[in-house]
Protein backbone atom coordinates (compact mmCIF):
# COMPACT_ATOMS: atom_id res chain seq x y z
CA UNK A 1 0.00 0.00 0.00
CA UNK A 2 2.72 2.37 0.53
CA UNK A 3 4.14 1.40 -2.68
CA UNK A 4 1.11 2.77 -3.89
CA UNK A 5 1.16 5.75 -1.83
CA UNK A 6 4.58 6.66 -3.45
CA UNK A 7 3.15 5.83 -6.82
CA UNK A 8 0.21 8.39 -7.16
CA UNK A 9 2.65 10.83 -5.71
CA UNK A 10 4.88 10.33 -8.76
CA UNK A 11 1.63 10.66 -10.76
CA UNK A 12 0.65 13.78 -9.09
CA UNK A 13 3.55 15.32 -9.91
CA UNK A 14 3.99 14.04 -13.46
CA UNK A 15 0.60 15.47 -13.82
CA UNK A 16 1.98 18.99 -13.21
CA UNK A 17 5.12 18.44 -15.06
CA UNK A 18 4.77 20.24 -19.34
CA UNK A 19 3.56 18.17 -21.36
CA UNK A 20 7.05 18.88 -23.49
CA UNK A 21 8.87 17.40 -21.01
CA UNK A 22 6.69 14.60 -20.62
CA UNK A 23 7.13 13.76 -24.04
CA UNK A 24 11.00 14.27 -23.49
CA UNK A 25 10.87 11.76 -20.76
CA UNK A 26 9.24 9.30 -22.76
CA UNK A 27 11.23 9.85 -25.46
CA UNK A 28 14.62 8.96 -22.79
CA UNK A 29 14.33 5.87 -21.25
CA UNK A 30 17.33 6.10 -18.73
CA UNK A 31 15.36 9.35 -17.19
CA UNK A 32 12.19 7.22 -17.04
CA UNK A 33 13.72 4.37 -14.89
CA UNK A 34 15.56 6.71 -12.69
CA UNK A 35 12.51 8.16 -11.38
CA UNK A 36 11.03 4.53 -10.90
CA UNK A 37 14.18 4.32 -8.30
CA UNK A 38 13.75 7.20 -6.96
CA UNK A 39 10.15 6.22 -5.78
CA UNK A 40 11.64 2.60 -4.59
CA UNK A 41 13.61 4.81 -2.36
CA UNK A 42 11.31 7.43 -1.37
CA UNK A 43 8.87 4.19 -0.61
CA UNK A 44 11.69 2.54 2.04
CA UNK A 45 12.33 5.88 3.72
CA UNK A 46 8.54 6.17 4.11
CA UNK A 47 8.65 2.74 5.49
CA UNK A 48 11.56 3.02 7.39
CA UNK A 49 10.58 6.16 9.05
CA UNK A 50 6.83 3.95 10.05
CA UNK A 51 9.36 1.90 12.24
CA UNK A 52 11.26 4.41 13.64
CA UNK A 53 8.42 5.54 15.04
CA UNK A 54 6.79 2.65 16.03
CA UNK A 55 9.74 1.82 17.51
CA UNK A 56 9.94 4.87 19.95
CA UNK A 57 5.98 4.33 20.51
CA UNK A 58 6.24 0.88 21.31
CA UNK A 59 5.79 -0.26 24.99
CA UNK A 60 8.92 -1.87 26.21
CA UNK A 61 6.91 -3.13 29.06
CA UNK A 62 4.72 -5.54 27.76
CA UNK A 63 3.80 -7.93 30.18
CA UNK A 64 3.05 -10.60 27.42
CA UNK A 65 6.75 -11.50 27.85
CA UNK A 66 6.46 -12.36 31.04
CA UNK A 67 4.97 -16.00 29.62
CA UNK A 68 8.27 -16.55 28.59
CA UNK A 69 9.97 -15.77 31.57
CA UNK A 70 7.96 -16.90 34.24
CA UNK A 71 8.02 -20.95 35.67
CA UNK A 72 6.43 -22.32 32.66
CA UNK A 73 2.45 -22.82 32.19
CA UNK A 74 0.41 -24.55 30.10
CA UNK A 75 -2.18 -21.93 29.20
CA UNK A 76 -5.22 -23.16 26.51
CA UNK A 77 -5.53 -19.55 24.45
CA UNK A 78 -1.93 -20.36 22.46
CA UNK A 79 -3.65 -24.22 21.90
CA UNK A 80 -6.99 -22.68 20.89
CA UNK A 81 -5.42 -20.31 18.58
CA UNK A 82 -2.77 -22.37 16.59
CA UNK A 83 -5.67 -25.39 16.08
CA UNK A 84 -8.34 -22.35 14.21
CA UNK A 85 -9.05 -23.60 10.96
CA UNK A 86 -8.69 -20.03 9.24
CA UNK A 87 -7.60 -17.11 11.76
CA UNK A 88 -9.85 -14.47 13.67
CA UNK A 89 -11.19 -11.81 11.39
CA UNK A 90 -9.80 -8.32 12.14
CA UNK A 91 -6.91 -9.97 14.32
CA UNK A 92 -3.64 -8.76 13.33
CA UNK A 93 -1.10 -9.48 15.82
CA UNK A 94 2.39 -10.72 15.12
CA UNK A 95 3.59 -10.49 18.69
CA UNK A 96 0.95 -12.98 19.66
CA UNK A 97 1.22 -15.24 16.94
CA UNK A 98 4.89 -15.26 17.63
CA UNK A 99 4.21 -15.98 21.64
CA UNK A 100 1.66 -18.76 20.77
CA UNK A 101 3.94 -20.55 18.11
CA UNK A 102 7.04 -20.05 20.53
CA UNK A 103 4.87 -21.72 23.83
CA UNK A 104 3.54 -24.53 21.57
CA UNK A 105 6.89 -25.54 20.30
CA UNK A 106 7.99 -26.11 23.82
CA UNK A 107 4.60 -27.68 24.70
CA UNK A 108 5.13 -29.98 22.38
CA UNK A 109 8.76 -30.49 22.48
CA UNK A 110 9.59 -30.52 26.70
CA UNK A 111 6.70 -31.06 28.31
CA UNK A 112 8.71 -31.61 31.18
CA UNK A 113 9.38 -28.21 31.37
CA UNK A 114 5.61 -27.13 32.20
CA UNK A 115 5.42 -26.33 35.81
CA UNK A 116 1.65 -25.11 36.03
CA UNK A 117 -1.48 -24.75 34.51
CA UNK A 118 -4.21 -21.96 33.36
CA UNK A 119 -6.78 -24.23 35.42
CA UNK A 120 -4.71 -24.15 38.29
CA UNK A 121 -3.80 -20.46 38.54
CA UNK A 122 -7.37 -20.29 38.64
CA UNK A 123 -8.18 -21.54 41.54
CA UNK A 124 -5.62 -20.50 43.41
CA UNK A 125 -6.23 -16.86 42.26
CA UNK A 126 -3.45 -15.57 40.10
CA UNK A 127 -3.58 -13.14 37.26
CA UNK A 128 -3.83 -15.41 34.09
CA UNK A 129 -2.37 -13.21 31.29
CA UNK A 130 -1.34 -9.45 32.03
CA UNK A 131 -3.11 -7.29 29.10
CA UNK A 132 -0.57 -5.07 27.75
CA UNK A 133 -1.84 -1.77 28.06
CA UNK A 134 -0.59 1.37 25.80
CA UNK A 135 1.31 3.84 28.08
CA UNK A 136 0.94 7.90 27.31
CA UNK A 137 3.63 9.53 27.18
CA UNK A 138 3.74 13.39 28.50
CA UNK A 139 6.50 14.84 29.09
CA UNK A 140 6.85 17.68 31.59
CA UNK A 141 8.99 20.67 31.46
CA UNK A 142 10.96 20.48 35.09
CA UNK A 143 13.25 23.25 35.76
CA UNK A 144 16.62 22.56 36.76
CA UNK A 145 16.74 23.92 40.64
CA UNK A 146 18.51 21.89 43.38
CA UNK A 147 15.47 20.06 45.75
CA UNK A 148 14.09 22.09 48.53
CA UNK A 149 14.60 19.93 52.07
CA UNK A 150 11.96 19.09 53.52
CA UNK A 151 11.33 20.94 56.84
CA UNK A 152 10.58 18.78 59.46
CA UNK A 153 7.86 20.45 62.08
CA UNK A 154 9.77 20.48 65.10
CA UNK A 155 7.55 19.10 68.32
CA UNK A 156 7.86 21.03 71.45
CA UNK A 157 10.11 19.04 74.07
CA UNK A 158 10.56 19.18 77.40
CA UNK A 159 14.54 18.53 77.99
CA UNK A 160 15.12 17.08 81.59
CA UNK A 161 18.59 17.56 83.03
CA UNK A 162 19.56 14.88 85.69
CA UNK A 163 22.48 15.80 87.65
CA UNK A 164 24.66 12.71 88.09
CA UNK A 165 24.84 11.35 91.22
CA UNK A 166 28.38 10.42 92.16
CA UNK A 167 28.07 8.76 96.01
CA UNK A 168 27.65 5.42 96.22
CA UNK A 169 26.04 4.91 99.72
CA UNK A 170 25.71 1.21 101.27
CA UNK A 171 26.65 -1.09 104.30
CA UNK A 172 25.84 -4.20 106.53
CA UNK A 173 24.79 -5.29 109.51
CA UNK A 174 24.45 -8.25 112.11
CA UNK A 175 22.80 -9.63 115.08
CA UNK A 176 23.93 -12.61 116.79
CA UNK A 177 23.47 -14.66 119.60
CA UNK A 178 25.60 -17.45 121.49
CA UNK A 179 24.25 -19.57 123.87
CA UNK A 180 26.56 -22.26 126.11
CA UNK A 181 25.31 -24.44 128.59
CA UNK A 182 27.40 -26.79 131.13
CA UNK A 183 25.76 -28.64 133.75
CA UNK A 184 27.04 -28.10 137.77
CA UNK A 185 28.53 -31.81 137.55
CA UNK A 186 30.03 -31.16 134.08
CA UNK A 187 33.38 -33.37 134.56
CA UNK A 188 35.44 -30.76 132.96
CA UNK A 189 34.00 -27.99 134.96
CA UNK A 190 32.70 -24.41 133.23
CA UNK A 191 29.99 -22.66 133.41
CA UNK A 192 27.00 -21.52 131.48
CA UNK A 193 26.31 -17.78 129.27
CA UNK A 194 25.02 -16.09 126.66
CA UNK A 195 25.96 -13.35 124.43
CA UNK A 196 24.37 -11.03 122.14
CA UNK A 197 26.37 -9.32 119.13
CA UNK A 198 25.49 -6.65 116.98
CA UNK A 199 27.38 -4.97 114.09
CA UNK A 200 26.85 -1.70 112.23
CA UNK A 201 29.04 -0.76 108.87
CA UNK A 202 27.84 1.88 107.08
CA UNK A 203 29.93 3.85 103.96
CA UNK A 204 29.29 6.54 102.25
CA UNK A 205 31.99 7.22 98.91
CA UNK A 206 32.46 10.53 96.82
CA UNK A 207 33.71 9.80 93.47
CA UNK A 208 33.34 12.48 90.94
CA UNK A 209 35.69 10.87 87.84
CA UNK A 210 37.56 13.35 87.77
CA UNK A 211 40.89 12.43 90.08
CA UNK A 212 39.03 13.06 93.42
CA UNK A 213 37.26 10.97 95.69
CA UNK A 214 36.27 11.40 99.09
CA UNK A 215 35.67 7.69 101.40
CA UNK A 216 33.27 7.88 104.45
CA UNK A 217 32.91 4.57 106.78
CA UNK A 218 31.88 4.46 110.28
CA UNK A 219 32.05 1.32 112.10
CA UNK A 220 29.90 0.41 115.36
CA UNK A 221 30.56 -2.86 117.33
CA UNK A 222 28.82 -3.78 120.55
CA UNK A 223 28.53 -7.04 122.47
CA UNK A 224 27.00 -8.11 125.98
CA UNK A 225 27.75 -11.46 127.42
CA UNK A 226 26.38 -12.73 131.04
CA UNK A 227 28.30 -15.29 133.20
CA UNK A 228 26.89 -16.77 136.06
CA UNK A 229 30.83 -17.04 137.51
CA UNK A 230 30.42 -13.13 137.64
CA UNK A 231 28.74 -11.96 140.64
CA UNK A 232 29.22 -8.22 140.52
CA UNK A 233 27.94 -8.20 137.18
CA UNK A 234 24.51 -9.04 135.75
CA UNK A 235 25.69 -7.98 131.86
CA UNK A 236 29.42 -6.98 130.93
CA UNK A 237 30.90 -6.09 127.24
CA UNK A 238 32.38 -8.55 125.07
CA UNK A 239 33.21 -6.29 122.28
CA UNK A 240 32.87 -2.44 122.30
CA UNK A 241 34.28 -0.04 118.98
CA UNK A 242 32.56 3.24 117.31
CA UNK A 243 35.43 3.99 114.33
CA UNK A 244 35.63 6.42 111.98
CA UNK A 245 37.98 5.82 108.76
CA UNK A 246 37.80 9.00 106.40
CA UNK A 247 39.86 9.95 103.35
CA UNK A 248 40.37 12.51 100.90
CA UNK A 249 42.46 11.53 97.60
CA UNK A 250 44.08 13.40 94.39
CA UNK A 251 44.32 10.73 91.78
CA UNK A 252 48.53 10.76 90.50
CA UNK A 253 47.89 7.45 87.70
CA UNK A 254 45.40 4.69 86.94
CA UNK A 255 45.29 2.77 90.84
CA UNK A 256 47.33 5.25 93.17
CA UNK A 257 46.15 8.75 94.73
CA UNK A 258 47.94 11.46 96.56
CA UNK A 259 45.84 11.09 100.26
CA UNK A 260 44.86 12.43 103.58
CA UNK A 261 43.92 9.85 106.19
CA UNK A 262 41.68 10.64 109.44
CA UNK A 263 40.81 7.91 111.39
CA UNK A 264 38.88 7.94 114.83
CA UNK A 265 38.40 5.84 117.62
CA UNK A 266 36.55 5.50 121.02
CA UNK A 267 33.64 3.08 122.43
CA UNK A 268 29.98 3.13 123.82
CA UNK A 269 30.05 2.41 127.44
CA UNK A 270 32.31 1.14 130.40
CA UNK A 271 34.26 -2.20 130.09
CA UNK A 272 34.43 -4.13 133.27
CA UNK A 273 36.55 -7.52 133.73
CA UNK A 274 34.80 -10.30 135.64
CA UNK A 275 34.36 -9.95 139.52
CA UNK A 276 35.91 -6.91 139.48
CA UNK A 277 33.78 -2.96 139.87
CA UNK A 278 37.25 -1.08 138.62
CA UNK A 279 36.45 0.43 134.97
CA UNK A 280 39.19 -0.24 132.88
CA UNK A 281 37.60 2.05 129.76
CA UNK A 282 35.07 3.95 128.94
CA UNK A 283 33.48 6.62 126.26
CA UNK A 284 36.48 8.61 125.49
CA UNK A 285 39.23 6.91 127.17
CA UNK A 286 40.64 6.22 125.16
CA UNK A 287 39.70 8.55 122.06
CA UNK A 288 42.50 7.80 119.29
CA UNK A 289 42.68 10.25 116.97
CA UNK A 290 45.02 9.59 114.04
CA UNK A 291 45.90 12.08 110.72
CA UNK A 292 48.02 10.83 108.43
CA UNK A 293 49.32 11.99 104.44
CA UNK A 294 50.66 9.51 101.78
CA UNK A 295 49.75 7.66 98.56
CA UNK A 296 46.57 5.05 98.34
CA UNK A 297 46.91 2.23 96.17
CA UNK A 298 43.28 0.35 94.87
CA UNK A 299 43.31 -2.90 94.92
CA UNK A 300 41.66 -5.49 92.22
CA UNK A 301 42.70 -8.48 92.00
CA UNK A 302 41.54 -12.53 91.04
CA UNK A 303 39.07 -11.74 88.61
CA UNK A 304 37.21 -8.47 91.31
CA UNK A 305 37.33 -11.27 94.22
CA UNK A 306 39.97 -9.30 96.04
CA UNK A 307 39.50 -5.60 96.44
CA UNK A 308 40.29 -2.67 98.67
CA UNK A 309 42.73 -0.38 99.17
CA UNK A 310 46.47 0.21 100.76
CA UNK A 311 47.28 3.39 102.57
CA UNK A 312 51.24 4.11 102.80
CA UNK A 313 52.08 7.35 104.97
CA UNK A 314 55.40 8.42 106.06
CA UNK A 315 54.35 11.18 108.28
CA UNK A 316 51.64 10.91 111.09
CA UNK A 317 50.09 12.54 113.57
CA UNK A 318 48.37 11.29 116.38
CA UNK A 319 46.58 12.23 119.00
CA UNK A 320 45.26 10.16 121.99
CA UNK A 321 43.15 11.47 125.09
CA UNK A 322 41.58 10.04 128.29
CA UNK A 323 38.65 11.37 129.86
CA UNK A 324 39.21 9.53 133.04
CA UNK A 325 42.22 10.56 135.11
CA UNK A 326 42.59 7.52 137.18
CA UNK A 327 43.22 5.51 133.36
CA UNK A 328 45.78 7.61 132.14
CA UNK A 329 48.99 5.78 132.95
CA UNK A 330 47.44 2.87 131.86
CA UNK A 331 47.08 3.86 128.22
CA UNK A 332 50.67 5.38 128.32
CA UNK A 333 49.87 9.19 129.48
CA UNK A 334 51.57 11.09 131.78
CA UNK A 335 49.94 10.68 135.31
CA UNK A 336 47.35 13.58 136.11
CA UNK A 337 46.82 14.26 132.17
CA UNK A 338 44.30 13.59 129.80
CA UNK A 339 46.15 14.20 126.34
CA UNK A 340 49.14 13.33 124.47
CA UNK A 341 50.28 13.55 121.19
CA UNK A 342 53.13 12.33 119.14
CA UNK A 343 54.48 12.15 115.22
CA UNK A 344 55.29 8.85 113.07
CA UNK A 345 54.71 6.55 110.08
CA UNK A 346 51.46 4.57 109.34
CA UNK A 347 50.51 2.00 106.99
CA UNK A 348 46.59 0.61 106.79
CA UNK A 349 45.32 -2.20 104.80
CA UNK A 350 41.69 -2.38 104.09
CA UNK A 351 40.73 -5.32 102.03
CA UNK A 352 37.78 -7.81 101.11
CA UNK A 353 38.47 -10.82 99.53
CA UNK A 354 35.14 -13.44 98.12
CA UNK A 355 37.22 -16.76 98.87
CA UNK A 356 33.76 -18.96 97.66
CA UNK A 357 30.01 -17.37 97.10
CA UNK A 358 29.08 -18.03 100.32
CA UNK A 359 32.86 -17.47 102.29
CA UNK A 360 34.20 -13.82 102.62
CA UNK A 361 37.22 -12.37 104.47
CA UNK A 362 37.22 -8.89 105.82
CA UNK A 363 40.50 -8.27 107.08
CA UNK A 364 42.32 -4.52 108.52
CA UNK A 365 45.99 -4.73 109.21
CA UNK A 366 46.65 -1.09 110.88
CA UNK A 367 50.43 -0.17 112.13
CA UNK A 368 51.60 3.30 113.79
CA UNK A 369 54.87 3.67 115.20
CA UNK A 370 56.70 6.90 116.55
CA UNK A 371 60.46 4.91 116.42
CA UNK A 372 60.00 5.06 119.89
CA UNK A 373 56.60 3.19 120.58
CA UNK A 374 54.34 0.99 118.32
CA UNK A 375 50.99 -0.07 117.66
CA UNK A 376 49.84 -3.19 115.01
CA UNK A 377 45.99 -3.93 114.94
CA UNK A 378 45.00 -7.01 112.50
CA UNK A 379 41.14 -7.68 112.88
CA UNK A 380 40.23 -10.68 110.64
CA UNK A 381 36.13 -11.72 110.14
CA UNK A 382 35.46 -14.79 108.19
CA UNK A 383 31.82 -14.36 107.28
CA UNK A 384 30.30 -17.91 106.39
CA UNK A 385 26.65 -17.48 104.48
CA UNK A 386 23.84 -19.79 104.47
CA UNK A 387 21.41 -17.54 102.43
CA UNK A 388 20.54 -14.34 102.41
CA UNK A 389 20.42 -13.65 106.24
CA UNK A 390 22.01 -16.48 108.23
CA UNK A 391 25.52 -16.25 108.51
CA UNK A 392 28.26 -17.28 111.02
CA UNK A 393 31.34 -14.84 112.21
CA UNK A 394 34.59 -15.66 113.49
CA UNK A 395 36.58 -12.78 114.72
CA UNK A 396 40.10 -12.67 115.23
CA UNK A 397 41.81 -9.93 116.62
CA UNK A 398 45.70 -9.95 117.14
CA UNK A 399 46.90 -6.35 118.96
CA UNK A 400 50.58 -5.55 119.67
CA UNK A 401 51.23 -2.03 122.07
CA UNK A 402 54.74 -1.64 123.75
CA UNK A 403 53.41 2.27 124.77
CA UNK A 404 50.91 1.18 127.43
CA UNK A 405 51.68 -0.19 130.80
CA UNK A 406 51.85 -3.88 131.66
CA UNK A 407 52.52 -6.05 134.33
CA UNK A 408 55.66 -7.94 134.40
CA UNK A 409 54.57 -11.46 133.50
CA UNK A 410 52.12 -9.62 130.73
CA UNK A 411 53.51 -9.58 126.76
CA UNK A 412 52.45 -6.48 124.95
CA UNK A 413 50.57 -8.78 122.39
CA UNK A 414 46.86 -8.83 123.03
CA UNK A 415 44.18 -11.80 121.42
CA UNK A 416 40.48 -11.75 121.13
CA UNK A 417 38.35 -14.03 119.19
CA UNK A 418 34.48 -14.98 119.30
CA UNK A 419 32.29 -16.88 117.50
CA UNK A 420 29.00 -15.98 116.30
CA UNK A 421 25.50 -17.32 114.30
CA UNK A 422 22.51 -14.76 113.35
CA UNK A 423 20.92 -12.61 111.62
CA UNK A 424 22.60 -10.53 108.85
CA UNK A 425 22.18 -8.44 105.88
CA UNK A 426 23.65 -6.06 103.37
CA UNK A 427 22.35 -3.02 101.67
Amino acid sequence: MKIKFGLLVLAFLSALTPVSAQRKLKKVEPEEASKNRLAEIYADSLLMCRQRIDSMKMDSGDSRYAQLFTPLTFYHGPAARMLRLKPQDGVKDSLGTMLDQTLMEVYLKRPDLVRNTESHLKEVGAPLAAQSKPKKNHPDIVEQVAPKAIEVDAAPMDIIITRPNFWTIGGDYYLQFLQNYVSDNWYKGGESNYSVLGRVTMFANYNNKQKIKWDNKVEMRLGYQTSKGDTVHTLKTSDDMIRYTGKLGLQASRKWYYTIQLIGQTQFTHGYKSNDKTVYSDFFSPFNLNLSVGMDYNVDWFNHRLKGSAHLAPLAFNWKYVGRASLATRYGLDEGKHGMTDYGSECTFDLSWQIADNIKWKTRLWGYTTYKRAEIEWENTITFQFNRYISTNIFLYPRFDDGVKRKDDDSYWQFKEFMSVGFSYSF
